[in-house]
């Protein structure tokens, strides 16, 4: 396929790679960052997106999101495909969704799971909202750039699904911190610990997966001093947009809306935000009922 990619930063940058060494011929354009090697460097989002079978953006948020298909969908050949990759708010995702659909285009939201690591190996999940048409024409694209593409349903879905995902993740990270330094004061070993809950009933992925006490379970941002994976400020951004979310539709959200809460102090008041998420942990250490 012809593919125009916008956002060539941690992210796509490797997402692009792979579709290049996969024979797809890749247009890309960031105003901030270089194209990586094979991909043609554009002057303008809209110079990537024309003539494009499928125009793939990777951005910070849903107002970058906005302005961006404003500037490309008028540049798109009717039936391309608009395959947005980022993050952002619901309300976004569904009216660049109508926008692009108006101008007789496909559209899809398809936020990822998987981090830089998983944008570099092709081993994304995508969680993909918009018409089954559409999913069809960018699934062998998801195939190249990820190891799981699942059709959520209507647009805006994916982002949905995203954010719900993502608030049980920054939930039971909370917890398995706070489980933690609980077992510390309380004289049980982490590897006791970790045997235990890793197979009964506190199994979780923040544990078995993703265990945020060094030296414990599989390799793990924990080993190698907090370097993130997904850092502390994409964990707060994900929270926030759940909350937003919740809110738009009166979803009531106690754990959800306390761990941003928890997050925002962790990222904001306490400058830990390039930080993986899991660097809760230290934190939770040194505190105690009073401080």
């Amino acid at each position: 396929m012809k593919i125009g990619f916008i956002g060539l930063g941690n992210m796509g940058a490797p997402m692009a790679v792979n579709l290049v060494a996969a024979g797809h011929d890749v247009t890309g354009f960031d105003p901030s960052a270089p194209c990586p090697d094979g991909v043609a460097q554009a002057a303008s989002g809209a110079e990537a997106a024309t003539k494009a079978d499928v125009v793939i953006s990777m951005l910070p948020n849903g107002t970058i999101l906005r302005s961006v298909a404003t500037e490309v969908i008028p540049a798109m050949s009717p039936g391309a495909v608009l395959l947005d990759c980022s993050t952002v708010d619901v309300d976004s995702a569904r009216a660049v969704a109508a926008e692009a659909e108006a101008a007789g285009l496909g559209f899809l939201d398809a936020p990822v799971s998987g981090g830089t690591g998983g944008a570099t190996a092709g081993t994304l999940t995508f969680m993909v909202g918009g018409s089954a048409e559409a999913f069809e024409t960018a699934r062998p694209l998801f195939d190249i750039m990820g190891q799981k593409a699942v059709h959520c349903g209507a647009a805006g879905n994916g982002q949905a699904a995203k954010i719900c995902n993502n608030m049980i993740l920054g939930v039971t990270m909370i917890a398995t911190c706070e489980a933690f330094a609980l077992a510390d004061k309380l004289g049980l070993s982490r590897e006791a610990m970790f045997d235990v809950v890793s197979t009964s009933s506190g199994y979780s992925w923040s544990m078995n997966a993703y265990c945020p006490a060094p030296g414990i379970g599989p390799q793990t941002p924990a080993d190698n001093n907090y370097k993130p994976g997904f850092a502390a400020s994409l964990m707060l951004k994900d929270l926030r947009l759940s909350q937003q979310a919740a809110e738009t539709v009166s979803a009531d959200t106690p754990m959800g809306a306390r761990a941003a809460e928890l997050y925002t102090e962790f990222v904001e008041a306490e400058g830990c935000g390039e930080k993986d998420f899991s660097a809760m942990l230290p934190r939770f250490e040194t505190r105690t009922r009073e401080s």
